[in-house]
């Protein structure tokens, strides 16, 4: 079962995903099954890997397709340590923040090439369908080693699904009660010397004003996602693939009066989003007889944005490049990583009425060298890497981790590792600034932040006669982040971008059991979380960061293609952006499915039992109609959401 909770992230990690099948021996197998496709790049078994690299697998996207068609931000929210953050009720943007961290510390993949940074890092970047998806790869803390500057809270690389054998062809409905329609459609075959992938899908939102106060807390959204892939075999050893990808979205939010009639002399706010990405990748796998293999990765992603409210506009465009060849060598017990890559990404804006940020681009050439080396109980992962980028000067990135079995139920893992980031005004914030009021970077007298991370972890696991089993972890985390670049505002309230003196520290732990007893599956889990602005003076916890966070999830499997689950999360008081308290809260969610012989599954699922809403508590702005400032969002806004799907699958 799929996650439900959109607000609150459950705590949750990568084997008590793994866990959750129909088939309680069946999934205990799965566990060591599950393999890392890209984070690691050795694709090792997660049980083994040094690095702890939580997978959402196939099962767990097949199921969140039926829930939540449109998109990953919810079940992503639903990891240890991952809070996905609506920073605009009007433009619904959000962003993904790892451990209390911004969001532009969490750096975003697909397929292992990163898309998503700056000015094209935000809106839309949760809108991937989960039913064009193999695999969701999560690494928290620093995971700069490989994959050069922004993973300094974490990463998130998402893998396209590949063709096999067997026909694929599936098709799925979805409305729910706030107006929201899905129509989504995967297939796939894969031939002798040649396969192909397609999806496509169509999200049609009407805008909803929840809490009645005129404004919208659910925007209007009309977005279509197109993504053929074209995969050549020219040997058994090799593999070529091509694909493109389009993404082309409108979003309108604000005054509903706006919204529906236009604007008027008393109803005039509103914020219109169009956004068209077009990205284009070219992979090439050779594999050796000696089991080594040779990578090349080429992607190109151009991203068009066009803004417009009732006192501004702005036309502008980014093209994000990457290119990596890449060798792994297995050599008796250790394997080998050597790679280059260059990266980065260019921004221009061509047209507008208010805004101060010129055109800009931002590169890196990096080298990483990685060695896996494998003892009878223990693995240790060593790596570095050296980056140049054209503004900020270099950076040499060293990172160790290891993983020790005690025995065969218990085992430890930690690591450590340095990260980077270079300044962008444009990065996605906890908060949406208005765009004309962000100043530019001055590039002279501002230093990258550089970061080091640290984790350490403790599992527990027994298997019971009957299928029954327990599993128990404790992790730590610890991240020092020095010279951070933090927004400040000044009289007139423009946005400008500084290096403060003293660090950003997230630290804390998760605590979690999950156990399966006569094929009920039940969890409890425990997040603790301190995260700070050592810089400020007096209270200095980062805001909109809960400190405590608790889950609980029961979920059964009945005869009949019949499954059912219940979840509740509590989420602990917040500071908000004046340091004044929000309440605490619980959520709670339900879903009930059925298969309906070979080919058709109905869900009907409850987000929100309680229908609990931040605008119960507070207005969600200020000012009057005509020029409304929106309060920072700290609690889920579109109430109870019930939604039916119906997938059909040959």
């Amino acid at each position: 079962m799929k996650k439900i909770i959109a607000s609150a992230a459950i705590l949750c990690s990568l084997t008590a995903f793994a866990q959750q099948k129909s088939d309680t021996i069946k999934k205990e197998n799965e566990i060591q099954e599950v393999t890392i496709v890209a984070s690691s790049r050795t694709q090792q078994k997660i049980e083994n890997s040094p690095q702890k690299v939580e997978v959402l697998g196939k099962e767990e996207m097949t199921e969140e397709s039926g829930i939540k068609p449109a998109g990953i931000g919810s079940i992503l929210g639903d990891i240890s340590g991952v809070q996905i953050q609506q920073s605009s009720a009007v433009s619904g943007n959000s962003n993904i923040r790892i451990q209390g961290l911004d969001g532009r510390y969490t750096q975003i993949l697909r397929d292992g090439m990163p898309l998503f940074d700056g000015f094209s890092g935000g809106l839309g970047v949760l809108n991937i369908p989960p039913l064009d998806l193999q695999q969701v790869e999560l690494i928290k803390g620093s995971a700069s080693t490989l994959y050069g500057g922004g993973a300094i809270g974490g990463l998130v690389n998402v893998i396209s699904r590949k063709p096999t054998s067997k026909q694929e062809l599936t098709a799925l409905v979805n409305y729910s009660t706030l107006d929201e329609k899905n129509l989504n459609l995967f297939a796939s075959k894969k031939y002798k010397w040649f396969g192909y992938t397609f999806f496509g899908g169509y999200t049609d939102q009407n805008e909803q004003d929840i809490n009645k106060d005129g404004f919208s807390d659910v925007p209007q959204i009309r977005s279509l996602v197109v993504h053929p892939k074209l995969f050549f075999y020219p040997s058994q050893n090799s593999s070529i693939s091509l694909g493109w990808s389009g993404s082309f979205d409108k979003n309108l939010g604000g005054d509903m009066q706006v919204i529906k009639n236009g604007e008027s002399a008393d109803h005039q706010y509103f914020e219109q989003n169009k956004l068209q990405r077009n990205t284009y990748e070219l992979v090439y796998n050779q594999k050796f007889n000696d089991d080594s293999k040779l990578e090349f990765k080429n992607s190109l992603s151009d991203f068009e944005r066009k803004f417009s409210s009732n006192d501004n506009f702005l036309n502008a465009n980014q093209t994000n490049y990457f290119s990596e060849l890449s060798y792994v060598k297995p050599m008796n017990n250790m394997i080998w990583v050597l790679g280059s890559d260059f990266q980065g990404s260019r921004f221009n804006p061509e047209s507008f009425q208010n805004f101060n940020i010129p055109k800009f681009e931002n590169n890196s050439f990096g080298f990483f060298l990685q060695n896996t080396l494998k003892f009878n109980k223990a693995t240790v992962e060593t790596g570095i890497r050296n980056d140049f980028t054209n503004h900020y000067g270099s950076f040499f990135l060293p990172s160790l981790a290891m993983i020790y079995h005690f025995d065969d139920y218990w085992a430890a893992r930690g690591g450590v590792g340095l990260g980077y980031k270079v300044p962008n005004a444009l990065a996605p914030q906890m908060i949406d600034y208005p765009l004309e009021n962000l100043m530019p970077i001055n590039i002279q007298t501002t230093k990258a932040e550089k970061s080091v991370g640290y984790n350490l972890e403790f599992n527990y696991k027994k298997k019971f006669e009957n299928g029954n089993s327990i599993f128990i972890n404790q992790a730590f985390f610890l991240t020092n982040i020095n010279h951070p670049v933090i927004a400040t505002l000044d009289a007139n309230q423009n946005v400008y971008f500084a290096n403060q003196d003293q660090p950003v520290v997230s630290k804390g732990f998760d605590t979690y059991v999950k156990g399966t007893i006569d094929d009920w599956e039940l969890y409890l889990g425990y997040t603790f979380t301190i995260a700070k602005y050592k810089f400020q003076e007096g209270n200095q916890f980062i805001p909109l960061t809960p400190k405590n966070r608790a889950a609980m999830t029961v979920v059964k499997d009945f005869d009949g293609g019949w499954k059912f689950g219940v979840e509740a999360s509590y989420n602990g008081s917040q500071y908000r952006m004046d340091y004044s308290k929000t309440p605490d809260y619980l959520f709670a969610a339900a879903m009930i499915s059925k298969d309906l012989g070979e080919h058709f599954t109905v869900v009907l699922n409850c987000e929100n039992l309680f229908d609990y809403r931040q605008s119960r508590k507070e207005s969600l702005y200020t000012g009057s109609t005509l020029n409304p400032s929106f309060n920072p969002l700290w609690g889920p806004i579109d109430g109870r959401v019930f939604n039916l799907s119906v997938k059909w699958k040959l």
